[in-house]
């Protein structure tokens, strides 16, 4: 096999493999968990040559049998930043991609994996790589930060890529099985199509000691294709290994999603609610990629103006919502 993808049939997943797709690589061993029924159908839009689900896969892997691939694109992981249960996330997350790592630098593959901008916490020491900025609110960015301090730790004797991207608030096709967890961009355009209203949270907290207005929530939106595009590169440039942020550098608000969303629907309007008692003290109010170190390592391919990717993502919706295979 040529390369794996873990996480195949998830949002990231998927969209790595199609653009491995369109550069002609077809020799991917897919790995992910299908339990959830409806995430097939993101896997049957990619061209692979094997499937395997991902206890097997990682099973192999811990008893030396998996062959050598000529690459590992690690985006399979629990994603659901309510759940709560710290052993389940922490052999999932953590454990998993310990045990896939070291068959990695065991065989010297280049390994590029998805951390998280949940690593950084509330944010309030900015957002930039590094022990000084980062915190957990929850589970799954404890999962995910525990694994960048355990990469950090073997890097050094590292004698092969590796390569961690920490994504920031990640958008685009093939996002629909993620429910609750699929982006606002999803979720806005769904509301829409109900309701005529896209529906934001009110003000709750403070960003830089101000309290945040209605919709004035902010994040650093990153189309998922252009995430995409940072992993190939980092693997076709043979890019320096590190943990690098994943993000625009550039923070929108909610508002301004919704007015993106609404003006590429061409109807709608915004209406707000309560913000919910369950999210008070685990959500963050605002994030911005630091771009500086990921620039540095060379990365020189830009990010897409957030209004031309919403066009994009509502027309890839109105027209079904699905790649087609092959094209």
């Amino acid at each position: 096999m040529s390369i794996i993808v873990t996480g195949a049939a998830g949002f990231i997943g998927c969209n790595n493999t199609i653009a491995l797709n369109k550069r002609g690589y077809t020799d991917i061993l897919a790995v992910d968990n299908l339990t959830k029924a409806d995430k097939f159908l993101n896997l049957s839009e990619c061209q692979i040559s094997d499937y395997m689900d991902k206890h097997d896969f990682i099973d192999l892997v811990r008893q030396g049998k998996m062959p050598r691939p000529e690459a590992v694109f690690h985006q399979g992981a629990c994603s659901d930043t309510m759940e709560y249960d710290v052993n389940f996330m922490m052999r999932t997350n953590y454990e998993y991609s310990k045990s896939l790592l070291h068959f990695c630098l065991q065989h010297r593959i280049p390994f590029m994996y998805a951390s998280s901008a949940s690593t950084y916490g509330g944010g309030k020491n900015g957002f930039r790589e590094g022990d000084e900025c980062e915190d957990a609110l929850n589970p799954y960015a404890f999962s995910k930060l525990a694994f960048d301090r355990y990469v950090r730790q073997v890097m050094p004797e590292a004698h092969s890529q590796i390569v961690g991207l920490k994504y920031f608030n990640v958008y685009g096709p093939q996002e629909h099985h993620k429910g609750k967890m699929a982006s606002i961009f999803y979720q806005l355009y769904n509301q829409i199509n109900e309701t005529g209203k896209a529906r934001l949270f009110r003000g709750w907290g403070e960003i830089a000691g101000k309290p945040v207005e209605d919709g004035e929530q902010r994040r650093d939106f990153v189309y998922v294709k252009d995430v995409v595009r940072v992993n190939l590169w980092f693997w076709e440039n043979h890019g320096p290994s590190g943990i690098y942020n994943c993000g625009t550098g550039h923070a929108h608000s909610y508002n301004e999603v919704a007015k993106a969303v609404i003006k590429a629907m061409g109807k709608g309007e915004i209406a707000y609610r309560d913000f919910p008692e369950v999210l008070k003290g685990k959500y963050q109010n605002f994030t911005e990629s630091d771009t500086t170190h990921l620039l540095a390592a060379g990365y020189d391919q830009g990010f897409t103006d957030m209004d031309e990717a919403v066009k994009e993502y509502v027309t890839f919706l109105d027209n079904g919502g699905y790649y087609e295979y092959g094209k």
